[in-house]
């Protein structure tokens, strides 16, 4: 099977990335409902998540109103970035189910992809932190260590727009050559 046109095996990622659009501005829109549902209704059910103590023990601890809204609208955010991810996503692979990779538009695309990774690793790596700050009774594991794989997907990604600004250079080059 061909990697580039119609019927080759992009066309068959741009169909998955439709279908994982589609379920993810569904998901976009339950939670940013809940988040105004959690802002607007008097009175929320008795809810609590579970934590560690400064022993390490697991205890429960009750989520209050500001606790819920913080969550969601974090979780709000990560979907409106992963949005704009797969929407450049989409936008690449329709230039790559027309045969034509090294279009100029696909190195900033390229780019903007690697800032949205960046940014949700810097939202992985920044959420639990926050929600220590912000909740009685969690305690966060002093050894954690970051991990390097969303970050080096962002390297690749950055890499790889570098790669395809130097192809759409070259292409420049080969269409001014009589």
């Amino acid at each position: 099977m061909r990697a580039l046109g119609p019927g080759s095996v992009s066309s068959l990622l741009k169909v998955g990335l439709d279908v994982f659009w589609w379920a993810l501005v569904g998901l976009t829109v339950l939670v940013a409902l809940a988040v105004l549902a959690a802002l607007v209704l008097p009175r929320l059910p008795e809810m609590s998540a579970p934590a560690r103590d400064a022993a390490g023990g697991l205890v429960q601890v009750p989520v209050t109103r500001p606790i819920l809204v913080g969550r969601l609208t974090l979780l709000a955010v990560y979907c409106a970035i992963l949005l704009l991810i797969v929407r450049t996503l989409r936008r690449i692979f329709l230039t790559l189910v027309a045969g034509d990779p090294f279009r100029p538009e696909n190195v900033g695309r390229l780019r903007g992809v690697g800032l949205g990774l960046a940014a949700l690793a810097a939202l992985n790596l920044l959420t639990p932190r926050l929600e220590s700050l912000f909740i009685p009774g969690l305690v966060r594991s002093a050894d954690a260590w970051p991990e390097l794989t969303p970050w080096f997907s962002v390297v690749v990604v950055f890499v790889l727009a570098e790669v395809f600004r130097e192809g759409a250079r070259l292409r420049r080059e080969a269409e001014l050559t009589i």
